[in-house]
């Protein structure tokens, strides 16, 4: 082969290659960004909508109808969802994947503007947002400590948060806790009644007492002076002395009817950090910064920061995504150090060489450089799945060298010169490498047509270890001779004759070595067996095809592994309407027994928020509270993720007038997927006649095994209070309905009169009832309206009350009105719940007419991955052929390698329900990468087979021969790839579930494969054979 020869007879000029490509590469590696997985561009986007005042069912029929109606017009869409909420409206479009979600949303807002015109009135104006991961926080810090809440919040707003929006990659920084500094104006109601004053007229007065106005200018000498009337508020007892006029015309100072007090808005959230009262800041990153990069910026500026804060004050970072991100890239490496340090134990088993062994493995570093470099020409980032990838190709790296020096090796032993040998074993075995690696390629070439989640996880894994196993070709073909021809010069081997003599270690090594150079003879003579036994191997082998086939349902099926981050989320949910301090009493109940739990470092806490929305909307809600659990490192702890928060689910299970939500928090979920593991969408026109549907599938899913946090997003609305005004009675007094709306409204929920400076800040000044006539229901029918003729009148008199649960949120999907079930899962795989779901809901649920039940969530998306991956499949096993056959002109020799291919499937599942593991995604890719790999084998064997018959030896002679001597280079490329596996298989370690399943079906297929290839293909090859002699001696005797 001209490039073998080539690098052997030019050391100088392959030398300066090989250093320009480690310092490139070098160099690529240390700009190559680090992330927890590839870029994920969901193709969501959600339009915002906010009408303040109406219920669910006018948000419903005025705004997310038409606004899903006009969003049905884009193209591309795959569904639309909308939530119409009190007040109001969140439209979400998901689109196919592969749409360029710029565009997308620019025709949004296009299409947007063509209705904002039919909006009712009062309907703020539409927003657009792409729904992005970058949309949660990378991390999360908690402020604690100081002498109050004020003095953290006056510190973190003045001089935390803008050091550290001025980082750059963060997009934003959200605060939550604290408290708000405001002037309260709390009007005591009798005394104004008895003044004849109106809450209007002292809002009036307070906004007109305060202003600064410019007076023009005047001319003092021959100067020109400006005139200014100051007359803004400067402290809290010129608000006091503010006079009002009664109507008798007598002036009242305003502390004589209310008591003004600089203080603070009332709370709606609570944040604490083990307990403690703390200001939570929540970073989020810009959609293309760098986790770790921003990560590293933000915690050398809270250290310089930490020089100037005053002392007992507490900044501690809770949350911080990067951790999880080295965590997990320091597992990999690992994986790939052992992997490679094994794959070299086991070569030099086989040859007994160091200089051998040590030729062999500079294909590792080289590769490893080589595919560094082409990863940052395309612009990809270290991530957990390009890194695994990387770990992947290790063993597979070696084999190319490992065939292409075991040739060396064998015309080395024959007695040619060392640079002769290299030359002629290289190119004896160039072909076949060649073959063997452009096949393993092309099983990747399908990831084109594959989209959604697998497209993330499969295109950028297929670059990565197409990268690796394409550079291991090229340092075979040329570093590998080079080296052989300097290095093998001398003995090439320890020859081992006998074991007598030895003892202890080296005795059992001895045994090994021999029991080593004895298995060619050994092989021989299987060969011989098999092929007088041809009937039994073909039906031994087809009952174990059977046999994998029956175990695929026991083994269960789920979308993607989950990862044990040592993270909980636990979500409270009281009755609606509970105040903030009932919900903070049950939250505070919680983390107390939770921060019991010895695995768990830090809880952090967040009473009245809503979650993610929080970051999407600023919702926030006084009946809800949801807390982050962090636990230790996975070394630490001999309990996982799950079990833990199984033990929290018992213990938090019997507090009353409270939901609680457990769920482990997996960061490699985040992103990939928005549905719940179960989700049930049953959808109809009737809202009264779906919540009983879903009350009923909510007691069915329930009742099976495996399944937690059940829950209908059909719900009862908060508790309220209803005024109906008799608008006959109203009109007598001259009142109208909207007077009565807007003096409730002052009254209770207070009018922000005017702002004051103050020590450089602007504070409200709120006017509103007194507390004790705020917080009694019954001071509601004596609220005092103001008639045009400035008389007053109880509110009882033109109105009525009545206690009432406010509407539930309507869910539509695909414009029809639906409800949804879900639910999380924990000791089963998905596959097995959701078919035990469906038998139950079909025998259980009787659906009227007009009404369907779909089974969507993560269900849904694992289904249409499978698709996707089993159609890639079906086209890699036609590639592999092609490529074969392009490779060897012919028809015959591939036809007879592709045998090998099933029987990898065969080990897959055996490893997979011998190891407990699903299948899924990541599972399903290893299958793919099986049918590139275990041809690998058979093509080694079959191309020696084919030369050998050139040679003109005859066929089983040659089938005898070719597998004494391919029997050791293949099993050292199958142990290689076998045993540099181990370590990610074993998904030790943070993060290292992702690969974990991949690669225990790699092992079991390969381990499978060619322990059977070995005996099945020469079976197959001497059929074919014979049925190709039968037709063509037919169709001679027919001419």
């Amino acid at each position: 082969m001209r490039l073998s020869r080539f690098a052997v007879h030019r050391p100088v000029t392959v030398a300066i290659l090989v250093g320009v490509l480690i310092v490139l590469g070098i160099v690529a590696f240390s700009r190559l960004a680090v992330d927890l997985y590839p870029d994920i561009k969901l193709p969501v986007a959600a339009v915002i909508t906010t009408y303040s005042g109406a219920g669910p069912e006018e948000v419903e029929s005025q705004v997310s109808r038409p606004i899903e109606s006009i969003m049905g017009t884009l193209g591309n869409v795959k569904e639309i969802q909308s939530w119409s909420a009190p007040g109001s409206s969140i439209v979400i479009v998901r689109f196919n994947w592969g749409t360029d979600m710029d565009f997308a949303t620019l025709n949004m807002r296009e299409k947007l503007a063509l209705i904002e015109t039919y909006l009712p009135d009062g309907v703020d104006k539409p927003t657009v947002v792409k729904m992005d991961p970058t949309m949660m926080p990378v991390l999360q810090i908690g402020v604690t400590g100081g002498t109050d809440l004020a003095q953290l919040q006056d510190l973190v707003e003045d001089k935390i948060k803008p050091e550290l929006e001025r980082i750059d990659g963060v997009a934003s920084v959200v605060l939550t806790g604290g408290v708000t500094r405001e002037v309260r104006v709390d009007v005591d109601p009798v005394k104004i009644a008895n003044y004849g004053l109106t809450m209007s007229q002292i809002t009036q007065v307070l906004r007109a007492d305060n202003f600064n106005l410019a007076g023009g200018t005047v001319n003092h000498g021959d100067r020109q002076l400006f005139i200014r009337s100051l007359q803004q508020f400067e402290n809290i007892d010129d608000i006091k002395n503010v006079t009002v006029t009664t109507p008798a015309g007598a002036n009242v100072l305003l502390s004589q009817v209310a008591q003004i007090t600089d203080g603070y808005k009332d709370a709606q959230q609570y944040t604490r950090v083990n307990g403690k009262p703390s200001i939570g800041i929540h970073i989020l990153k810009q959609t293309d910064a760098n986790s770790v990069k921003v990560s590293e910026k933000v915690r050398a500026t809270l250290q310089e920061l930490s020089k100037t804060i005053p002392g007992g004050i507490e900044v501690g970072v809770v949350f911080d995504q990067a951790d999880f991100i080295n965590q997990s890239m320091g597992t990999i490496k690992r994986s790939m150090l052992e992997g490679a340090l094994l794959a070299m134990l086991v070569i030099y088993v086989f040859l007994r060489s160091v200089p051998s062994t040590l030729v062999i493995a500079t294909s590792i570093p080289l590769s490893v450089v080589a595919t560094f470099l082409l990863m940052y020409f395309s612009k990809m980032t270290m991530n957990m799945v390009t890194m695994g990838g990387v770990a992947l190709a290790i063993g597979r790296i070696v084999d190319d060298s490992i065939v292409v020096l075991e040739s060396i090796f064998r015309h080395r032993q024959a007695g040619k010169p060392a640079v002769q040998a290299a030359v002629e074993g290289a190119s004896e075995v160039g072909n076949a490498v060649m073959a063997a690696t452009f096949t393993t390629v092309a099983v990747f070439f399908p990831v084109v047509f594959v989209e959604g989640i697998s497209a993330i996880l499969f295109k950028p894994l297929a670059m990565t270890v197409s990268f690796g196993i394409l550079s291991s070709l090229v340092v075979a073909l040329t570093i590998i001779p080079l080296l052989s021809s300097r290095m093998m010069t001398g003995d090439i081997v320890h020859e081992v004759k006998t074991e007598e003599g030895l003892s202890g270690p080296r005795r059992v090594l001895a045994r090994l070595y021999l029991f080593l150079d004895s298995l060619g003879e050994r092989y021989r003579r299987v060969i011989r067996w098999a092929l007088g036994h041809r009937r039994l191997i073909v039906v031994t082998v087809t009952v174990l095809m059977v046999a994998s086939v029956a175990l695929v349902p026991l083994i269960g099926a789920e979308f993607l592994p989950k990862s044990d981050a040592g993270q909980i989320g636990i979500t409270i949910e009281m009755d609606k309407g509970t105040v903030l301090q009932e919900t903070d009493r049950v939250a505070s109940k919680v983390e107390a027994l939770v921060k019991a739990i010895p695995e768990v470092t830090t809880v952090f806490t967040s009473v009245g928020s809503e979650g993610s929305m929080m970051y999407m909307t600023g919702a926030s809600s006084t009946d809800t509270s949801t807390l982050k659990v962090m636990l230790c490192k996975k070394s630490q702890r001999s309990r996982s993720t799950a079990e833990i928060a199984e033990e929290i689910r018992k213990k938090t299970g019997d507090i009353a007038g409270a939901k609680i939500t457990v769920t482990e928090v997996d960061p490699m979920m985040t992103g990939m997927t928005s549905s719940t593991p179960v989700n049930i969408e049953i959808s109809g026109d009737d809202l009264e006649v779906l919540k009983g549907l879903s009350d009923q599938a909510v007691d069915i899913v329930r009742a099976v095994a495996g399944t937690r946090e059940v829950q209908s997003n059909l719900t009862e609305g908060k508790p309220e209070v209803r005024i109906k005004v008799d608008r006959r009675k109203a009109a007598y007094y001259g009142i109208t309905p909207g007077q009565v709306a807007q003096t409730v409204q002052a009254a209770f929920e207070g009018t922000v009169a005017t702002r004051y400076r103050v020590e450089g800040d602007e504070v409200d000044v709120r006017v509103r009832y007194q507390p004790s006539d705020r917080d009694d229901l019954s001071e509601l029918g004596s609220l005092m309206i103001t008639t045009t003729s400035g008389a007053q009148v109880p509110l009882s008199q033109v109105a009525e009350f009545e206690l009432a649960r406010g509407p539930m949120t309507i869910t539509r999907i695909h414009q029809v009105r639906t409800a949804q079930i879900t639910a999380n899962i924990s000791g089963r795989d998905l596959n097995s719940v959701i078919r035990d779901i469906q038998k139950r809901m079909d025998k259980e649920l009787v659906l009227p007419t007009g009404y369907t039940v779909k089974y969507t969530g993560e269900n849904k998306e694992m289904v249409e991955s499978f698709q996707s991956l089993l159609y890639a499949l079906l086209l890699a096993v036609v590639l592999v052929y092609a490529v074969m056959a392009i490779q060897y002109e012919s028809f015959f020799d591939p036809f007879v390698i592709m045998f090998s291919v099933p029987t990898c499937f065969i080990g897959g599942a055996f490893g997979l329900a011998v190891t407990g593991r699903t299948f899924n995604v990541v599972a399903f890719i290893g299958v793919i990468m099986l049918v590139g790999i275990a041809v690998s084998n058979a093509i080694v064997l079959v191309d020696y087979i084919k030369t050998l018959r050139e040679r003109g030896m005859e066929r089983n002679q040659a089938i005898e021969e070719a597998g004494a001597v391919r029997l050791r280079p293949v099993l050292m490329t199958a142990l290689c790839t076998i045993i540099a596996l181990f370590p990610l298989a074993l998904g030790l370690g943070e993060g290292g579930e992702l690969e974990a399943p991949l690669a225990t079906v790699v092992i079991g297929g390969l381990t499978a494969s060619t322990v059977i290839t070995l005996v099945l293909v020469p079976v197959v090859y001497t059929i074919f054979d014979d049925y190709g002699r039968k037709i063509g001696g037919w169709i001679k005797s027919h001419r």
